[in-house]
């Protein structure tokens, strides 16, 4: 595991030479090995401004306003999600924060979501009450599901693997973008703890996140847990619990936590994406990523299981959460 989290250059990935390629793949690889990674992106400031001045203007209606787009049986994987609800794996103290959650859907008739309901849910957005919103939503989203992809590319590489490895597996994936507002601490009940979500590892192969209003994001490194402040114009990249799983353990899941410094004022955004591919898929550890000195360590599991469990672990899964919502 390194020590620090390494800026790495997408765009000369795909533009450079095989010199340049293998500098970038290298990089990719000793980052990951604490799951984190900066790179290089092309997406619109515009797309990033316009979209964070949605949501800030949605999280700050009235709670009763808010809870009109909770999606009934959706297990966060669409709409609203109140404050105190998500809660860590390995905690019994649910995250102080809220969260609107969307993707975009398979076709209503698309044989893959009448087999798979629960992972294609309706996009349910604020469209009534904050105008142009789905738009603006529907934007980010394809931006960062295509920077997603292609920074897969530079990991199959990496892997051994054809360049495309990660295309194919992607065809009719999950992909679930997530807007989070953190409240200021002063109006946590029972106190400020100063943690606004506990130390876990994402689900999915990989997250992106490309700007937070404000610091908070901690990485957990072999020193210990680091900030994670990535150079100006970049994207954070982490690693998620299913490619942990396709890679025999050799990229670990990163795990994180979201921590107000003591003191610390106000409230912090962030939105991310998680890129997850489609439920019947099944993650097996790779032949490249398995010899005598790294045995099978997973066993296969199809995603949608994984999935499923993980939401049950996070307390997401409406009809038997781990823990009951706040009244």
């Amino acid at each position: 595991m390194t020590d620090h989290i390494l800026e790495v250059d997408l765009l000369a990935f795909e533009r450079g030479g095989p010199g340049t390629r293998r500098t970038v793949v290298d990089g990719v690889l000793r980052s990951l090995a604490c799951g984190f990674v900066y790179t290089s992106h092309d997406i619109p400031a515009e797309v990033l401004d316009t979209a964070y001045g949605g949501l800030a203007t949605f999280f700050r209606l009235a709670p009763e306003v808010k809870q009109r787009f909770v999606v009934a049986g959706s297990n966060g994987q669409s709409g609203y999600t109140g404050l105190l609800v998500e809660t860590a794996a390995a905690s019994d103290r649910p995250d102080w924060k809220e969260m609107l959650n969307w993707s975009e859907p398979l076709p209503a008739g698309h044989p893959v979501r009448r087999r798979f309901p629960t992972w294609y849910p309706d996009r349910v957005l604020p469209e009534e009450v904050v105008p142009g919103i789905t738009d603006v939503l529907g934007r980010f989203h394809r931006a960062l599901a295509d920077l997603q992809l292609r920074f897969l590319r530079i990991v199959a590489v990496g892997l051994g693997c054809h360049e495309r490895y990660f295309d194919d597996l992607l065809i009719h994936g999950t992909n679930l973008s997530r807007a989070i507002r953190y409240p200021p601490m002063a109006e946590a009940p029972g106190g400020a703890p100063h943690v606004w979500a506990a130390a876990h590892a994402d689900i999915d192969l990989i997250t992106a996140l490309p700007r937070a209003t404000a610091a908070g994001l901690q990485v957990l490194t072999v020193d210990g847990w680091v900030d994670a402040v990535p150079p100006p114009g970049s994207a954070i990249i982490n690693t998620g619990i299913m490619l942990e799983r396709l890679t025999n353990g050799a990229i670990p899941a990163g795990r994180h936590q979201v921590v107000a410094a003591p003191g610390q004022p106000g409230e912090r955004y962030s939105v991310v994406q998680f890129c997850q591919p489609a439920p019947f898929a099944l993650l097996a550890p790779l032949p490249t990523c398995v010899d005598g000195d790294r045995p099978v360590r997973y066993a296969p599991m199809a995603a949608g299981d994984l999935l499923e469990r993980v939401l049950w672990e996070i307390n997401l899964v409406e009809e038997g959460r781990r823990i009951p919502e706040p009244s």
